[in-house]
């Protein structure tokens, strides 16, 4: 550490633990929707975010997926790109990225005490302490604005999109992946309501891609873009894929685009739900190369679809037995999860922990699981909005005899996650599947766990 930086450190945070639990102390103050207390620093700042290209990408699921093939593809193309996305799997440092790599703990350090005393003087006003997430976003802003200098920042929202802190920014592209049943407590409890919210992110005259297909979704959003004059690209009218073939390792298929078709796309990333949000980034790409001319060549752009990876979502990481992870914590996860079981993977039987958080709409989540286990493990995350797992042990039951399943799975409540996992790899057979899915909370510990990843925070 130069002398420069140890001065800058006098009086200040000492370490990046110390930022870390910091920045968490402000969880308390919860999601406060809204943008003054974000713009309010960043022009305390000097509005660094002016000075950087973002492509804003909001959605149900599908999110963290297309940023990973934005950044791949940018990557493989020369250029410098920034990384933003949340809840982080690993590391809080997961969440900051430039060029692939976490952003470093020193640097995070340094940018944390300059971003405090901003929060600390605000919280005395009446708009009150800056959240946890306003705090991330700005340090993100200044990191790539004063630090990395990407020529893209691929940026994704933290929930919903018009009220989401993340919408500070005026991007070059705007992308919303789907629509689904998630935060209903704050984004509406009707599709069209959820529309709405998301819809925000669209910006006057910047282009916007959309992956959603219920037609009541598309007609809020198609009067967004035509109230903004944005163009809108819409999946399966100026842009589609067709499959080709499909195993448990790769699937490959044609992109079918507005301004041209691309023949033998191979992706490694499992699941149908997949080929949409690849689709979905490949037209976000064409799109770029006509509004900001981006150079990116076929031979870059298939190298980078194809070795673009994403933790925790469908992810293999176990062979013996075969251990699947996936984060399918609302009902559209779930499906696509329940698809991906029944058409992706061959098993004898299937065995699968789930844990949950309190908000979501366990129901309709579970009822697209439960036909297909044959073991059913309920645990609980260790966080600290993790639904009971003998609450969830009755809905299932009750939802055993709504379904009226002639074959329904074995249940077990261990409210001790790790204590599931083992119960999971004692039952599951070479012939069989487990699965862990549920809260992306789970998902990050169980992940940590079985890698061994020592340097494993709690994820938000």
């Amino acid at each position: 550490m130069s002398v420069d930086t140890k001065q800058q450190l006098v009086g200040s945070m000492q370490s990046y633990e110390e930022a870390v639990e910091w920045i968490n102390s402000l969880i308390p103050f919860g999601i406060r929707p809204g943008l003054d207390r974000v713009e309010q620093m960043l022009e305390s700042l000097g509005n660094p975010h002016r000075r950087l290209k973002f492509i804003h990408v909001a959605g149900t699921n599908g999110k963290g997926s297309v940023c990973a093939y934005l950044t791949h593809v940018l990557h493989k193309s020369g250029y410098d790109v920034g990384t933003f996305t949340s809840p982080y799997i690993t590391k809080f440092t997961n969440r900051l990225q430039y060029n692939g790599e976490d952003i470093e703990e020193e640097t995070l350090l340094l940018l944390a005490n300059k971003v405090r005393p901003l929060v600390e003087e605000m919280a005395t006003t009446e708009l009150g302490s800056p959240t946890v997430f306003e705090v991330t976003t700005t340090i993100a802003i200044l990191f790539y604005a004063t630090v990395t200098y990407p020529d893209y920042v691929v940026w994704e929202t933290g929930l919903g999109g018009r009220l989401d802190v993340t919408n500070v920014v005026t991007p070059v592209l705007s992308i919303i992946t789907n629509i689904g049943h998630d935060h209903m407590d704050r984004l509406g409890d009707t599709i069209e309501a959820i529309a709405f919210e998301k819809a925000g992110i669209i910006k006057a005259g910047v282009p916007v891609i959309v992956g959603v297909t219920q037609p009541e979704a598309i007609e809020v959003i198609a009067k967004f873009a035509k109230e903004k004059k944005s163009s809108m690209y819409l999946y399966q009218q100026q842009f589609d894929q067709m499959p080709l073939y499909v195993d448990e390792f790769e699937q490959q298929f044609r992109f079918e685009g507005l301004f041209r078709n691309i023949e033998d796309v191979t992706i490694t990333l499992s699941g149908a739900h997949q080929l949409q949000n690849a689709a979905v980034a490949m037209m976000a790409i064409e799109i770029l190369r006509q509004y900001q001319a981006l150079i990116v060549s076929d031979e870059d752009l298939l190298e980078g679809m194809k070795t673009t990876t994403w933790p925790g979502r469908l992810e293999m990481i176990g062979q013996q037995p075969r251990l699947l992870i996936d984060g399918a914590h609302n009902p559209e996860g779930a499906a696509a999860l329940a698809t991906a079981l029944q058409t992706t993977y061959k098993y004898e039987k299937l065995h699968l922990v789930m844990g949950m958080i309190d908000n979501k709409s366990h129901h309709d989540t579970f009822k697209h699981i439960l036909p297909l286990v044959d073991t059913l493990i309920l645990t609980e995350p260790n966080y600290r909005m993790a639904k009971n797992a003998n609450e969830l042990e009755k809905l299932v039951q009750d939802l055993i005899k709504e379904l009226n399943l002639s074959n329904p799975p074995r249940l077990i409540v261990e409210r001790d996650w790790k204590q599931a996992i083992g119960l999971l790899l004692e039952e599951t057979n070479e012939s069989d599947l487990a699965v862990v899915t549920g809260t992306l909370y789970l998902i990050g510990d169980v992940r940590s766990y079985l890698l061994h990843n020592k340097d494993a925070e709690k994820g938000w």
